[in-house]
């Protein structure tokens, strides 16, 4: 099991909380595995009432390319792919405490949750076709919906980045707090949700999301096959290597299928 996240029911709360801060929290397929299953545990736990999950000082940098390059994700089973079927169904409410960097499953993942609460220097950024990737997590559906077609093609096709105030302003983002007080707020949003009433709280999340909760299984269906094709292909691998080597990627190399 991996030492980079830290897993724990505290009060009620199943606290998730990413601990790989060398690598400003990239994401390894162990991660998402041990992720995967902690929630998969808190579905079926009448104790767990709630989840918080936060990084520390910087949220997540998104997937580690280095485990993507040496293990692409091959089908839905998939730890990647496992964690994004459970977070997007789970019927506990779910708090993130977002700090630095939320890069690529690091803001599409906040679409499923019920609280987002940002640091000041919270950066939400998705950089799929700058990798050779496209979106997941729902996101190609969530986040047009969410903060309108013209800005979502800023975040996933021109691949910039929204500070912390735009993504109030965009309601991305439920409260922005001092980085000091971050982790208490979130805990604090998450304590008010586990008091109340479990069963009327599961429908009311299931209710919010029952109009498009069908359509998201389905656009993330797709988005599982594309992605998985895209993950393999020599655009993506030459943007990979190009991150890792710190230099400009050269697509005309790269066969675009």
């Amino acid at each position: 099991m991996s030492d980079h996240v830290r897993t724990e029911v505290v009060d009620r709360i199943l606290e998730i909380e990413l601990r790989r801060h060398d690598k400003r929290n990239a994401i390894t397929t162990d991660m998402y595995l041990q992720m995967a299953q902690a929630l998969e545990r808190a579905q079926g736990d009448p104790g767990v009432r709630a989840v918080c999950i936060s990084g520390g000082p910087f949220f997540t940098a998104g997937n580690d390319l280095s485990d993507f390059l040496a293990a692409p994700p091959a089908d839905e089973s998939a730890p990647v792919f496992r964690f994004l079927t459970v977070i997007s169904t789970l019927d506990k409410p779910i708090v993130a405490a977002v700090a630095g960097q939320a890069t690529g499953i690091g803001t599409t993942m906040l679409l499923h949750c019920d609280v987002v609460v940002a640091a000041p220097d919270a950066r939400f950024h998705t950089p799929f076709a700058d990798l050779g990737l496209v979106p997941e997590a729902g996101s190609s559906l969530l986040l047009p919906l969410a903060i309108g077609r013209a800005h979502a093609v800023r975040m996933l096709m021109l691949g910039e980045a929204l500070g912390a105030e735009e993504a109030l302003r965009f309601g991305l983002v439920t409260a922005i707090v001092a980085s000091e007080e971050l982790l208490g707020k979130a805990r604090e949003y998450a304590a008010r949700l586990a008091a109340k009433a479990p069963a009327a709280l599961a429908a009311t999340k299931r209710l919010i999301r029952s109009g498009i909760g069908r359509t998201v299984r389905d656009q993330m269906a797709v988005e599982v096959e594309v992605f998985r094709e895209r993950v393999v292909s020599a655009e993506a691998r030459e943007a990979f290597t190009a991150f890792l080597q710190k230099r400009a990627p050269r697509f005309e190399d790269a066969a675009t299928p």
